[in-house]
């Protein structure tokens, strides 16, 4: 079998197990969902769900990673920078992270929301070291770059989570406004 017919099946397969986790996990708590309930929801064997995945955190790890990275890509276009419009960019990516599982269950979301942060967190601080490179020295993006992370993430999360009377735009040009002292 050629290598891009196995590719296109592999991925295909994973898409598959993916899109059946999202359904479970609408209706129920993560840490009930079984490797049974994947494999019926994909239509696959037991096999070809460890062909992909060790279990279901791994699955999870690997779900989450690609979502992060993929909405701060969309949101910014690909392009690097550090400047006002960027960083609404990035809170608005923080936003659109958040909403993309439409959890229903909200004890599954409560299980997750810490994991959710972390890999958010991991990328935000990805660009930023990237944005931040012919502008702060290492030992000022070591000190800035975890605090910018924090309050991108945290703008997005009060939106997502209903906390705040703001909409998302509007708490987007706040964050980026605080963290770039209002210069654009």
């Amino acid at each position: 079998m050629g290598t891009k017919v196995k590719n296109m099946r592999m991925t295909h397969t994973k898409r598959s197990l993916i899109n059946a986790f999202v359904n479970l996990v609408n209706g129920k708590d993560f840490e009930k969902i079984t490797i049974a309930d994947l494999t019926k929801g994909a239509q696959v064997n037991r096999a070809t769900f460890y062909a992909h995945f060790n279990d279901k955190y791994e699955m999870l790890d690997y779900m989450i990673d690609d979502s992060a990275s993929n909405v701060i890509e969309k949101r910014t276009l690909g392009v690097v920078e550090f400047d006002q419009d960027t960083i609404n960019q990035l809170v608005l990516a923080v936003c659109d992270f958040h909403q993309q599982p439409k959890i229903q269950c909200r004890r599954s979301y409560l299980s997750l929301a810490p994991l959710l942060k972390e890999k958010m967190l991991i990328e935000l601080k990805k660009y930023l070291v990237k944005s931040l490179d012919n502008i702060c020295t290492d030992s000022e993006k070591s000190f800035y770059v975890p605090i910018y992370a924090n309050i991108i993430h945290e703008a997005g999360y009060l939106w997502s989570s209903g906390i705040t009377p703001f909409d998302k735009e509007e708490i987007a040009k706040k964050a980026s406004l605080l963290i770039t002292g209002g210069k654009g």
